[in-house]
């Protein structure tokens, strides 16, 4: 099996513009996605997507492959979809650009899922325990619902599975970690649109979903923060700052 990693970077983030380029510890945010993702996969494999020379010339800067894409991309894995036209693979692994703590063990290990995968699994996603009630309550942190064999039912910003209190009992997080067949990125080609739930969500995993595709659902110890806000990015520096001072 061959395949790609794909980190999607984009600067104009509606909650967070200029994003990818954060400093965080004195590197860029990006930067530190790229070197987990080149602790779990050689560096060749490694691509960074984006549509802003910015963040392109700061990328190849500390060592990345980058490919440049189209600037109206619905989603990151749109842009993922963008690279696969070029370079044809089995499986690519979308590693989101806003996930600096992202455990490489937990990519290789949906890379283990994918190689293993049963033909009608289209896409597998990766989802940690919510350890905090606050997250569960969080509209910037999604939550996926599965089956008991861990396919993908449902995923939302809003607090689900809750009980007859709405409380929080027990809930996932979605971790931005995929892979993709090289069939499913053909809903996220150039002139696709966002299906119905997806756009409410803004979760583009359910596109798949809609779609009546099969996606794999794989738990992985939680990795540290999302950055999505700048309140995210303020917390995350103290993670550093913790680690550099141990």
């Amino acid at each position: 099996m061959n395949l790609l990693v794909v980190i999607p970077a984009r600067f104009q983030s509606t909650r967070f513009p200029g994003k990818p380029l954060a400093d965080l510890g004195g590197s860029p945010l990006i930067e530190h996605v790229w070197r987990q993702c080149c602790r779990a996969v050689d560096a060749t494999d490694v691509v960074v997507a984006t549509d802003d020379e910015r963040i392109a010339v700061v990328a190849r800067e500390f060592g990345a492959n980058v490919e440049m894409t189209a600037s109206d991309c619905l989603t990151g894995t749109d842009r993922v979809a963008e690279v696969a036209s070029w370079h044809r693979a089995d499986w690519y692994v979308n590693v989101q650009g806003d996930e600096p703590f992202i455990d490489p063990a937990a990519i290789k290990k949906v890379i283990e899922v994918a190689r293993t995968a049963e033909q009608d699994v289209a896409a597998v996603n990766t989802m940690s325990a919510i350890t905090k009630e606050s997250e569960f309550y969080s509209a910037t942190v999604p939550k996926p619902v599965t089956d008991l064999h861990g396919r993908l039912l449902y995923m939302s910003r809003g607090a689900i599975p809750t009980d007859k209190r709405l409380g929080f009992q027990k809930a996932f997080r979605q971790v931005g970690l995929y892979a993709f067949r090289y069939s499913a990125l053909d809903y996220y080609q150039p002139g696709a649109k966002k299906t119905p739930l997806e756009e409410i969500e803004d979760i583009e995993i359910l596109r798949l979903v809609e779609s009546g595709l099969s996606v794999q659902m794989v738990q992985v110890p939680a990795g540290g923060i999302a950055i999505d806000t700048p309140d995210d990015l303020a917390r995350a520096r103290l993670i550093i700052e913790s680690t550099q001072s141990s």
